[in-house]
């Protein structure tokens, strides 16, 4: 098994998906900043940060659940995974798809939960790192998963996602990408869009001040020398 600090975070995925130069700002120059979006993301995630289970007919909800992945080199925290109940351990296409819980009759399907503020966006990130999480648990578990759910603070409900084929192959894709990056070290070059004024990391980035491939990290010594000089 890959050791713990060689692992990379799911929200990595996202971050790259959004980003690849913000990806590497945050997993390999180790930057990190908060503005209003981000804050309100935290915020909405503050019911599902820690550990705890909770039952209802039916149904287990537990936060906080570590996940790991060694066959994608992936770890990270799910906001929420529901157990449904079952009668039957497998599906109508006989893929394993429950488990036995501790104390419960039965058999329990997980259905990953990930809350993001706002609405559902146009491309892909969000159901990436929801599958991402799918992923860990089938191997983490031994199971199939078929789908998860995100949920959206603006419309205030979930979206089903179901994890077919194609969206398996781009997680693992983006998963091999990621790891790629991160492993080369490189921060990629400044492309200024007009998403750059929503990122928390502007002012670490200077999408238009810092030349091609150079580290942000540099670039703020370079500032700093200027000053003292």
């Amino acid at each position: 098994m890959y050791p713990e600090d060689d692992m990379i975070m799911i929200s990595a995925l996202q971050h790259y998906l959004f980003c690849k130069r913000q990806c590497a700002l945050i997993h390999i120059e180790c930057l990190w900043s908060e503005n209003y979006l981000t804050a309100s993301g935290r915020i909405l995630h503050q019911r599902v940060d820690q550990r705890k289970t909770e039952k209802r007919t039916g149904i287990r909800q537990v936060t906080g659940l570590r996940l790991f992945s060694e066959k994608l080199h992936l770890t990270g925290v799910a906001d929420m995974v529901e157990f449904h109940q079952r009668t039957e351990v497998q599906d109508s296409n006989g893929a394993t798809v429950a488990i036995r819980l501790n104390g419960a009759s039965g058999f329990w399907a997980p259905v990953p939960v990930e809350y993001k503020r706002g609405t559902p966006k146009d491309h892909h990130a969000d159901e990436i790192q929801l599958c991402a999480q799918a992923l860990c648990l089938e191997e983490m578990l031994g199971i199939y998963i078929p789908e998860g759910a995100l949920f959206y603070g603006e419309p205030h409900r979930r979206t089903q996602i179901v994890f077919d084929e194609e969206l398996r192959q781009l997680t693992m894709q983006t998963a091999m990408e990621v790891a790629s990056l991160i492993r080369s070290g490189q921060t990629p070059p400044a492309v200024y869009s007009k998403s750059c004024r929503a990122c928390s990391l502007l002012d670490f980035c200077c999408p238009a001040s810092v030349s091609s491939g150079k580290s942000v990290r540099k670039w703020i010594q370079n500032q700093i020398d200027e000053v003292l000089r």
